[in-house]
Parts: C-alpha cells; structure tokens; sequence
C-alpha cells in the first residue's frame, strides 16, 4: 500500500529552517527520509520552505522572532485549520507537529498522530487526555515518562549526516550552539572558558523574550578573545563552527526534551559536554561521544582531558541517530496507527 501522509508544520519558520529552528529540521529530515523511502508526502509548512517534496503553503513569508503572540496564534490557527481540512481529502494520514490542531481533529475522520516537542506541561497534558485516539511521539523516554497518555510511543530524531562535515583535526576553542536563555546556560559556558582559559565561540539567537538576559549575563563577557558571539547560524556555520571546535558545551538547566544541536555536533566529530537533564544520558553516551558533567568544574576539568576520538563519536550518530532509523520507526508507526480501529470524539 503506498501511503500518503500530511506533515503539518508551524508556519513561522521555513522547513529546514536558515537557522534556528529544530523542529523545522526534524521536519526536513523526515520528508525527505520517508520520500526516499517510497512514502508520498505532503509537508504543510510556509513558502519559504524549500523541503523537495510536494508542499502547500497558506502564509508564504517566515515571520520569526514573534513579536505578537496573538497574532500569531490567529496565523497558526488559521494555517493549521486549513491545512487539516485540505489534507483530510488527499492523506492517509496526518501527522502534526503543534498541539491546535488536534482540536480540529473532531471534525475528520483521518488519523492522527502528533510528535511532541516541547517540555511537559500540566495543561497541555489535560488538553491530550481528550484526544485518547490520538497517537503520541515522545521525541526521548525521559520525556515520554512525564506523559500519561494511552497510544505513546518514542522515537529519537535522527540528521542527515551526510549534511556536516567530518573533521578530524581540532582547534584549540570551545562552541555552544542553541537560544540565548537561562535554561541553556549559555552563562555557565562563559564560566567554563574563563576557568580553563580556552577560547569560546557562541552561535545563536537572541529572542526578544531573552534580551535582557544577554544584555546582563552574556554581552559584558564578550571581549572577541576570550569569548565571542558569532549571532545565528544556518548549516554552513554549523559546519564551520561546530567542525573545528574541540567540544561543545551543552550546560542545559532544563529538561531537554532532545537537543538536535547534540547530534550534529558528533556528526561533525566533536564530543559533546552536556549538564544532565532531560533527554542528555539518552544521546550522549559516556566516553563515545562526550561526557555528562555534573557540574562547571566538572565541565571544565573534562575539556582538558577528552580523550574521544572525532571519528568514534561521528560513527555512534550514524549507527544511532540516522534519518533512515528514525524514518523506519515513523513508516511503523503510521501503518500500525492506520490498522487501529479510530473513535471520533
């Protein structure tokens, strides 16, 4: 049976994204996985995407930072209405990556199945109790153990590896990829490079949310010696980046439902050193590709003894964290999901 299967994407951020955006790039990794796999796809998203596979796009312009949450929920409500309603004529299947749309789920008969991204929360997990139809992807078990919902299941991301490029020889700097925010601990990577004297690259976006906390706790460090902010940055500077640095930095505060930026960095070859929380003992695996700290000295005296060998940790992503591993779980899942017999509620 060739499948057909609707990806609803946000419309904020174009699928893969330029820069930030995580989701987008699960996205892009997954549509392009499952057409290689045979499975037609129709990716929801915005016109900027440029995913090549079929897409259909109501808002053609990204619009990221948001500056008007309401007016984005009316976008995303609007966006995501349609697509549903247009993808219940033509898909087998539709699975989403935001919650507002399994409210509109009542009205079609399709499946539905929505991967969840974002941290537990105590009222989103009662909107999901009166969705029990619905089947859940949890993107790490930690994450998953939080859930109470019936149809749960995980499935780790996975990257295109063959994206970022292998780099065997190491400079002397530290990165830290991700948002500038508090629960990332980009501060707490400053305190790494000032104990151990090794320089620190960051790479990232300021969301208007986050500015007072760069203004007080990151842009006083930056000397362009010492510590360096490089702004956002899209695949090539990933590479750059990410390829030649000797770690990166993983200080999360938080319970990290994933953390793609994990996986791309031991593509390139470069151990990870990740704070525990969240989904870091499920990707990181101790003495392979990067260490758990437990806390800044500890972060900091394992930069001066890695011992990790780049080749090593980009193997462990690519018999761990392929797209083809990950898309096989999903091409499961949605098969599975379509034998169930489904109560509109």
């Amino acid at each position: 049976m060739l499948l057909k299967i609707a990806l609803v994407a946000d419309p904020f951020i174009a699928v893969p994204p330029a820069d930030y955006g995580g989701t987008e790039l699960f996205v892009a990794h997954l549509a392009q996985g499952l057409k290689a796999a045979g499975i037609d796809v129709v990716l929801y998203a915005n016109g900027e995407s440029k995913v090549k596979v079929e897409t259909h796009w109501l808002y053609e312009r990204s619009r990221w930072p948001i500056k008007v949450p309401e007016h984005a929920w009316i976008r995303q409500l609007n966006h995501t209405s349609w697509a549903i309603r247009e993808a219940s004529h033509q898909c087998d299947l539709i699975h989403l990556q935001s919650f507002p749309g399994l409210a509109f789920s009542r009205f079609i008969e399709r499946r539905i199945v929505l991967t969840l991204h974002g941290p537990h929360q105590t009222h989103l997990s009662e909107f999901y109790a009166s969705y029990p139809d619905v089947q859940y992807v949890c993107i790490s078990e930690e994450q998953c153990k939080q859930e109470s919902m019936p149809q749960l299941r995980t499935i780790h991301h996975g990257i295109d590896v063959g994206l970022y490029r292998f780099t065997a020889q190491k400079q002397q700097y530290l990165s830290f990829i991700g948002r500038i925010a508090p629960v990332k601990g980009t501060h707490l990577a400053i305190d790494v490079a000032k104990r151990t004297g090794i320089p620190l690259k960051i790479a990232g976006e300021v969301q208007p949310d986050h500015q007072a906390y760069f203004e007080s706790k990151i842009k006083p460090h930056l000397d362009g010696d010492l510590v360096e902010y490089v702004g956002a940055a899209n695949l090539e500077a990933k590479n750059e980046l990410l390829g030649n640095s000797m770690a990166m930095l993983f200080p999360i505060q938080w319970k990290e439902p994933f953390g793609l930026v994990m996986l791309e960095a031991m593509a390139c070859g470069t151990p990870v050193l990740a704070m525990p929380g969240g989904s870091v003992s499920e990707v990181v695996r101790e003495g392979v590709s990067g260490y758990i700290c437990r806390s800044v000295r500890e972060m900091a005296n394992r930069v001066t003894n890695l011992g990790i060998q780049p080749a090593t940790a980009r193997r462990y992503v690519e018999e761990n964290f392929s797209i083809e591993k990950m898309v096989g779980e999903y091409i499961t899942l949605y098969k599975e999901t379509l034998n169930k017999v489904r109560r509109v509620a």
